[in-house]
């Protein structure tokens, strides 16, 4: 595992790796130990599109290794590639640093920050891809339930980068995917009939949000407009009607159900205020898991180790 781009590029025993992994960490640092097997390296953060979780955790993830997060704006660099190109950009970090982590529009620029680099290149974001965050919600979906395989998730939303790393997650861990998006706005067949391919049936499409979250264990959201699509809001806003999880989507749905959403929540759109207060809602625990999964992440990509 030299890099982490995308959750389609691993098996599934490497993915599960990390999740035990970051169990472990996650209960060593709770219970007050500490693993600073990071002393003296240095990771950039590369941000073209700003965050509040992804920056936090991962600064907050390096430094309980013992390491140093250099925190580099968007004005810092430029946009990747057009100030200068991202071949070059890598080639110099990589004399600097010990790794990257960036958070881009274009999962491109991640793939050739990858190609050129001499140290590990972490995805923390693309137009394509957020695996990070996907894998922080099925270690959070596997605290909350016991086990991973068999369960039924329900994304209802747009078909976006989270959509597609929901896909290739579920496919590598054996749950069922349902997945309501409006026709314009649905998952790309490229990646339905990839996830299929890892594991058959894995991923079902509808336009209806009730028939989605019928079955599921867990139900789904993300914003409606992501950063980048801001001329589309109106549209975007009036063409998602319907698929707002509230409590009379979720009365269809088993009572044991969980929600969850990747934040930032934008109530009174994707999700209401009610829902995301409810018991059943767990988008803090998940928001949590990102420092505890990014932390062994880091701890894989920059130590080459997986043990405690």
């Amino acid at each position: 595992m030299k890099n982490f781009l995308a959750i389609r590029d691993f098996s599934t025993e490497e993915l599960n790796e990390l999740l035990d992994l970051s169990i472990r960490l996650k209960k060593l640092y709770k219970s007050g130990g500490r693993d600073v097997c990071l002393g003296g390296k240095v990771l950039a953060m590369l941000f073209e599109k700003t965050s509040l979780r992804t920056r936090i955790s991962f600064q907050v993830a390096m430094t309980d290794l013992g390491g140093t997060a250099i925190y580099l704006k968007p004005e810092d660099i430029g946009i990747i590639g057009k100030r200068e190109p991202a071949k070059d950009m890598a080639r110099v970090f990589s004399r600097y640093v010990d790794g990257i982590m960036a958070r881009t529009f274009l999962h491109e620029t991640l793939v050739e920050l990858a190609r050129w680099a001499m140290v590990p290149v972490i995805n923390a974001l693309s137009d394509w891809s957020h695996p990070c965050q996907v894998m922080a919600d099925l270690m959070t979906i596997l605290e909350h339930f016991g086990r991973l395989e068999g369960l039924t998730l329900a994304y209802v939303g747009d078909g976006n980068n989270v959509a597609r790393s929901l896909a290739y997650g579920c496919a590598k861990f054996g749950l069922k995917y349902r997945i309501a998006t409006p026709e314009e706005y649905a998952l790309d067949q490229d990646t339905i009939r990839q996830a299929n391919t890892i594991r058959p049936d894995t991923v079902y499409q509808t336009k209806e949000p009730a028939d989605a979250v019928k079955n599921a264990d867990v139900v789904y959201t993300d914003t409606w407009v992501s950063m980048g699509q801001e001329s589309e809001k109106e549209k975007r806003i009036a063409d998602f009607q319907g698929f707002q999880v509230n409590s009379q989507l979720l009365a269809g749905a088993p009572a044991h159900v969980k929600i969850m959403h990747c934040l930032p929540a934008y109530r009174g759109f994707e999700i209401t205020d009610e829902v995301a207060e409810a018991d059943s809602c767990i988008i803090f625990d998940q928001a949590e898991n990102r420092l505890h999964f990014q932390r062994a992440l880091l701890k894989t990509l920059l130590s080459g180790s997986s043990s405690l």
